[in-house]
Order: C-alpha cells, then sequence, then structure tokens
C-alpha cells in the first residue's frame, strides 16, 4: 500500500488533504469509500450546499465526485514512479440520466488502464492519454449519472 492508499483509507488523512489541495471537495462533503489498485469509489452526500434549484445534487458537485474516483488512482499511480509525472483531464463527457436526490457513490474500475498508461509515458518520455469511465448511483442503486474523462500524464523535464 502507497502513501496514497493510504491516506485514502484514513479519513482524517484524506480531510486533512482535502482542506489543503481539494478545499472545494472537502466543503461538499467528498469521501473515499473504497481503493485499492483496481479502482476507487467515491460518494458525494445530499446537503443544502450540494443541491441546485431543482432539488438535485448540482451537476458540478457529481463532476467533481466522479473525477476524484479517477483522479485519485492517477495519484496513487504516481506516487510509485521514481519519475515526476504530471497529470491533467483533458476532455470530460458526461450523461446526466436521473436526478441525483440522495447520497450518490462513483466508481471507476480503471486502475489497470492508468497505471499502464502511466508507466507509457516514462518509457517513452512522452505525455500519453488514457479514456476512463466512472458511474454514479443513488441509495437505490439507480444510475444517476455517467462520466469519460480523458487523463493525460507527462514525465516532468529535469531543470
Amino acid at each position: 500500500m502507497n502513501k496514497v492508499e493510504q491516506m485514502a483509507s484514513s479519513p482524517l488523512k484524506m480531510k486533512l488533504f482535502m482542506m489543503k489541495q481539494l478545499p472545494m471537495a472537502f466543503i461538499a462533503g467528498l469521501k473515499i469509500v473504497k481503493m485499492d489498485k483496481e479502482g476507487a469509489s467515491v460518494s458525494v452526500p445530499f446537503k443544502f450546499l450540494n443541491k441546485n434549484p431543482f432539488r438535485s445534487v448540482y451537476f458540478a458537485v457529481l463532476s467533481m465526485a466522479a473525477e476524484l474516483s479517477s483522479g485519485i488512482i492517477a495519484l496513487s499511480a504516481l506516487n510509485d514512479q521514481k519519475v515526476p509525472v504530471s497529470m491533467l483531464v483533458l476532455k470530460m463527457r458526461a450523461e446526466f440520466l436521473k436526478k441525483a436526490k440522495s447520497k450518490i457513490i462513483f466508481t471507476c474500475n480503471d486502475g489497470e488502464k492508468i497505471r499502464k498508461t502511466v508507466k507509457e509515458s516514462i518509457e517513452t518520455g512522452e505525455g500519453q492519454t488514457v479514456e476512463v469511465h466512472t458511474a454514479g448511483f443513488d441509495t437505490s442503486g439507480d444510475k444517476v449519472a455517467e462520466f469519460v474523462f480523458e487523463w493525460t500524464f507527462k514525465p516532468k523535464k529535469a531543470g
């Protein structure tokens, strides 16, 4: 278990990380529900600060939780490397299937794809992209949203 996985498994450490690095995620109440080499799940609560005028979770809050479900995997993959690598979301597509009116859990199971792409970027010294999928489900088990993120990874130049 690397440092990112240890942090993700500790609610206190994750809150401190979010307060410092992802303050909007902290304010929204995002939580890492599960994390391992294969994937991660992130929950977002249905609460006053996250709601829109239509009494559902605001799409930007859903997007933030969806992005974190793949982003935490990417951070873990980078933590395993001896070479510093930059990461950035290049593209995002979303489909909203149902009103989000309860806690939503987003799960991304593309850890292997992310790790392979990071390794390839280091081996080639060039930027590489990977498309990952995440889906959000409400407390009834209904899918409320699907996201596709295109992440780009590129080794940082020395100097």
